[in-house]
C-alpha cells in the first residue's frame, strides 16, 4: 500500500511542476534520495549534487520562497512550489528574500561551503506536506528515440 502511494506521489510530482535543474547539467549525484521507514529513523531525505563552491543554484520550479536562513550553521533556502510541494537547497547563500516569487530556472543561491558531502555539494530535498519525496522526480524525463528497424540479416 505505502509502494502505491509513494507512486502515486511521484506522478502528481511529476504533473504539478515543469522540472529545470538546480545546477548546470550534467547532474551528477554524491549521495542518493534513501528515504527513512518511519518518520524518525535514520536516511537520506533528499539527494547530494556534486558542484563547486560558488556554483549558481536555480528554482527547480515557479513558487514562492518559504524560507531563506540559517540552519544548524547551514545557508538554507526552501521554495513553496505549485500544489504545496516544498523544495529545499543547502549549504547555500540565497539571493531571494522569504516572500518572495520566483519563477522557474531563475538563480535564486549560490552553493556555499559547509556540505556533509567528502566534497562540495548541494543537498536537495522535497517535502508533499510531511512526506519526503525524491526530488529528482521533478526533472523531466528524456524523451525516448526509436531507432529505424536494420530489417532482417544478410545471408
Amino acid at each position: 500500500m505505502t509502494t502505491l502511494l509513494l507512486s502515486l506521489l511521484f506522478a502528481l510530482v511529476q504533473a504539478a511542476v515543469p522540472g529545470v535543474r538546480p545546477l548546470p547539467a550534467p547532474l551528477t549525484v554524491a549521495r542518493w534520495w534513501d528515504p527513512p521507514p518511519t518518520p524518525y529513523a535514520a536516511g537520506h531525505r533528499g539527494v547530494d549534487l556534486s558542484a563547486p563552491v560558488g556554483a549558481e543554484v536555480r528554482a527547480v520550479g515557479p513558487g514562492r520562497v518559504h524560507y531563506a536562513g540559517r540552519v544548524a550553521g547551514r545557508g538554507v533556502l526552501s521554495l513553496t512550489l505549485p500544489n504545496g510541494l516544498r523544495t529545499t537547497y543547502e549549504p547555500v547563500r540565497a539571493l531571494v528574500a522569504e516572500g518572495e516569487a520566483v519563477t522557474a530556472g531563475q538563480v535564486v543561491a549560490v552553493l556555499t561551503e559547509g556540505s556533509h558531502c567528502p566534497a562540495p555539494c548541494l543537498h536537495w530535498g522535497l517535502l508533499s506536506g510531511e512526506a519526503y519525496l525524491n526530488p529528482l522526480t521533478l526533472l523531466p524525463r528524456p524523451a525516448p528515440r526509436l531507432l529505424p528497424d536494420p530489417g532482417p540479416a544478410g545471408p
